[in-house]
């Protein structure tokens, strides 16, 4: 049996000792203190050592974590500029505000949130006034710092553009209400309310995973000389609960490797989610300390307000801070509701150290310690984390400022389990509120039961204070702006028409063809350099391991080893100006990427052309959350779903078989879906999008949209695009015909029946095939279309039937193209069914499909599209069977065909 107290292996015994004496020696006196001090004594020296070891710039592990304290002690923090009366006004208007437009919006039943803003309303006001630099600070011009607010405390927000101008009454009494065109949304989405909002942030864990690459883009932007954005700071405000969202943490160390000290995270720790505490039997804080600290994070804890000096002066055993750390939050939560007797007993009697304290303290010194006295209610002390924020160099910083949340709405809300779905205060609970901030506002105001908004007046110091301070700092705050900038001039027509000729007997997947173009178009002199190319650790796959050397791998430490292909043609490049962002194996680090650089046009005033291309069934299943972040968030680029399809990646089977992100992208009204089949039509979708995204956009085009483009990894010869107009209009809108039985050179019989093949994507190769099959075999003329947007061709016949019940005549694009075509309409896709049946109710013709539903399988692509029925020969039987149907061809006919071709 082990000796408990025996002394344990350590790592340190196989390095040698020059002098195991002096070595014995400390230890010895670590243990007399130990014995005679007893252990709290000696791990204070040891931490007051680990300290002074720091402090000399001896390299030693960090502890990751300290006792439960501020880690700016009260006598250290520097002294906050401006008047505190004043700011202490300002943040009691606003908190009345929000309060009462959530509570007035209540009678409507669009709710709101009130307790988040309650606990938080410091730790935006001190920023505001002090530290937030608007869009025209003198350091970040047309910049200013990016603020991503916490989605619920968005009432907050809009109570301080209320009083600082920029809302009016009738904003804040249509809060939820939006559908009459002068609403406020209910959080942070720049798409309802562009002017006011940057960054859209309740989809919890994507605001904190954003800020830290957003943080990244701005070092990218300097480094690559596009704009110099080093003054911007990027402040990211998040909730305790929030950080359980595995993307709230997942770019951690990134931001620490890449040195990302214009980040900030300010993490409101109130100690409750949704439900109730965060850390019921834990300390949330003390493992968010942890969690940052390992991850190379400089830490700031804000815990405790001024009124617990007196406490932590009469601790001369440590007694209290032991107490401290061992309380579980859930306990801390109570102690906010409970009476001084409660809290003597069950905090102050564990210890007969504490008894002795609680002895000296009033009941009123303990109620205002336990009940009120938090670090991220008292704005000296998040001014004090702020500037150490800011002027800590090396790396990111996050701040666990502790709050209680519901704070001044009274009893009824403060730190209660429910406090996150109360909706409103009750006008008796409104007006000690009132009083406890001190607002000037009388009981007759109260009319009718309904909470009055208030204001101190247009010219009122209050006003002129706060309109003061944004002016100081660069202009109101949170503020989107689109820059009147030049449209970016189109690329070199011989880039996309380079395609039109086809690839002749050379094999080319139409993911290769896509890389060529980008190949061509990162050269042109006007916008090559606006390029963003995205990768996440698949860029060999895709065959871009050619632009490693000609663009670079971003790294903002350049190239520090020599790389081992060195002495290759396409070698492994990475440098401090690189174009390529690889982003290893994150596909959310991947999309936060793209939405920063997708969204530079207005919050740099710079327009960057990102794609990123990756696995598609590894987009929109994985991401689909941040895609969605992406539109609201206005954002401009190409999301490139590479080796496409169910049927196309031999042998890899049922989790890289995609057969649905068409359908999922389709959900998605900011993202225009396509599957082109071939190289020339990628090249023609390109070309549209930088014309509509980056160029003069048609009127009633809208802008801000991203391009989806499924490309494959099937090798196949690309065909010359045919003659004729209307093939780019075609190919935009989503449906052409690429040929007829007749221009195939099949010569159909007199009277031949006649079928329209629609296909999407890869699958047109087999539905080429099973045309020649059906005039050689069969006698059917077929005529075959390239559908390259199932979903364009969908949302315009939606336009359509929208228009119709306005009164106005309008045929889909769909029912214009295939009008007069003969036969019915057999439409065949690499997908599931779902995506070309999407266009059914608008085809007048006789509708049917054929698509890969189901799970995918490890197989060749030959016997995955058998299985599936929809190789050359399964479009010949259901082409077959549609004309049996109508009684064109004989029902027999059927019948041999499959089991002339074994199926």
């Amino acid at each position: 049996m082990t000796d408990p107290n025996a002394i344990q292996p350590s790592a340190l015994d196989q390095l040698p000792d020059r002098d195991p004496e002096e070595t014995a020696e400390w230890q010895a006196s670590l243990d007399a203190v130990a014995k005679a001090a007893g252990p709290h004594r000696a791990a204070y020296l040891m931490r007051r050592t680990l300290e002074r070891a720091e402090g000399n710039g001896i390299a030693l592990p960090k502890l990751l974590e300290t006792d439960y304290v501020n880690t700016i002690p009260t006598a250290a923090e520097p002294a906050a500029p401006g008047d505190a009366a004043m700011e202490a006004r300002i943040t009691a208007w606003n908190r009345w505000n929000a309060a009462a437009m959530v509570s007035r919006g209540s009678k409507h039943g669009v709710g709101g949130h009130i307790a988040t803003f309650a606990s938080a309303a410091w730790l935006y006001e001190t920023g505001f006034n002090h530290f937030f630099k608007g869009k025209d600070s003198g350091e970040a011009v047309g910049s200013g710092d990016q603020l991503y607010i916490q989605g619920h405390a968005s009432p907050g927000i809009y109570a301080r553009a209320f009083l600082d101008g920029r809302l009016n009454e009738q904003h804040l009494d249509n809060f939820r209400q939006e559908s009459g065109g002068n609403g406020l949304p209910s959080y942070p989405h720049p798409r309802r309310l562009p002017w006011l909002w940057e960054f859209p942030t309740v989809s919890m864990g994507l605001g904190p995973l954003s800020a830290i690459y957003q943080a990244r883009f701005n070092r990218y932007l300097t480094n690559r000389g596009i704009k110099d954005v080093s003054a911007s700071h990027v402040w990211a405000f998040l909730g305790d609960g929030e950080m359980d969202e595995p993307e709230s943490t997942a770019a951690l160390a990134l931001a620490s490797r890449e040195g990302l000290d214009n980040l900030t995270f300010v993490i409101n720790c109130n100690l409750q989610r949704l439900d109730g505490p965060v850390r019921a039997n834990f300390k949330i804080v003390q493992e968010l300390e942890a969690q940052f600290r390992g991850a190379g994070w400089n830490v700031v804890k804000t815990l405790w307000g001024s009124a617990w000096d007196e406490l932590f002066r009469l601790d001369t055993t440590g007694a209290l801070v032991r107490r401290l750390r061992e309380v579980p939050d859930a306990q801390v939560q109570t102690y906010q509701t409970r009476d001084a007797a409660y809290i003597r007993q069950d905090f102050f009697g564990k210890d007969p150290a504490l008894v002795e304290m609680a002895k000296l303290l009033s009941d009123d010194k303990i109620l205002e310690c336990f009940h009120l006295s938090r670090g991220g209610h008292e704005a000296r002390k998040v001014y004090a984390a702020y500037k150490a924020a800011v002027e800590h160099k090396g790396a990111p910083t996050v701040i666990l400022a502790q709050t209680v949340k519901g704070h001044t709405l009274g009893e009824g809300f403060a730190s209660k389990n429910a406090n996150h779905q109360m909706k409103k205060l009750t006008v008796d609970e409104f007006k000690t509120m009132r009083d406890l901030l001190e607002l000037p506002i009388s009981d007759a105001q109260f009319v009718d039961g309904v909470v009055p908004y208030g204001h101190p007046g247009a010219d009122s110091p209050e006003v002129r204070y706060l309109q003061e301070r944004r002016a100081a700092l660069g202009g109101p705050a949170p503020a989107r702006r689109v820059h009147p900038v030049a449209p970016l001039p189109a690329p070199a027509e011989k880039a996309f028409a380079s395609f039109d000729k086809g690839s002749g007997s050379q094999n080319v997947a139409t993911t290769m063809a896509f890389v060529r173009l980008v190949k061509d178009l990162v050269r042109d002199k006007e916008s090559g350099k606006r390029w963003v190319p995205i990768v996440p650790d698949e860029a060999r796959t895709f065959g871009m391991e050619s632009l490693f050397p000609s663009l670079g791998i971003y790294s903002p430490k350049g190239q520090t080893y020599e790389p081992v292909d060195r002495d290759q043609l396409m070698y492994y490049k990475e440098a401090k100006n690189g174009q390529i962002l690889n982003e290893g194996i994150t596909e959310a680090g991947s999309m936060a990427d793209f939405i920063a650089a997708s969204t530079a046009y207005s919050t740099h005033g710079e327009a960057m052309i990102p794609f990123y291309i990756f696995y598609s069934m590894f987009g929109w299943q994985r991401t689909a959350d941040q895609m969605w972040q992406l539109g609201d968030q206005l954002g401009r680029g190409f999301l490139i779903g590479a080796t496409a399809g169910r049927t196309t990646l031999t042998g890899e089977g049922l989790q890289h078989a995609d057969g649905h992100s068409p359908v999922i992208a389709a959900t998605n009204p900011a993202a225009l879906t396509y599957d082109p089949a071939f190289a020339y039509e990628v090249a023609a979708i390109v070309k549209d999008g930088l014309r509509r995204m980056y160029g003069e956009a048609a009127p009633g085009e809208d802008p801000n949209v991203f391009y989806y483009l499924t490309v494959y990894n099937e090798p196949i010869p690309q065909p010359a695009k045919p003659a004729g107009l209307g093939i780019d209009e075609g190919i935009v809108k989503g449906l052409y015909r690429f040929n007829t039985a007749e221009s195939a050179g099949l010569s159909p019989v007199a009277n031949a029946p006649r079928i329209q093949l629609l296909g999407s994507g890869t699958a047109i190769h087999w539905t080429l095939e099973a045309q020649k099959l059906l005039a050689e075999e069969w006698g059917v003329a077929a005529d075959v279309w390239s559908a390259t947007s199932w979903t364009e061709l969908r949302r315009d016949a939606l336009d359509a039937d929208a228009a119709l019940l306005r009164g106005e005549e309008r045929v889909p694009y769909v029912r214009q193209a295939l009008q007069g075509a003969e036969g019915p309409v057999l439409a065949v896709s690499d997908y599931m069914r779902q995506v070309p049946d999407q266009i059914a109710q608008w085809v007048e013709q006789d509708y049917s499909s054929l698509g890969a539903d189901g799970f995918g399988l490890s197989d060749t692509r030959a016997a995955a599209r058998r299985h599936f029925g929809i190789d050359a020969q399964s479009i010949v039987v259901a082409a077959l069977a549609q004309l049996a149907r109508r009684g064109e061809v004989k029902a027999t006919a059927v019948k041999e065909a499959r089991e002339r071709y074994g199926l």
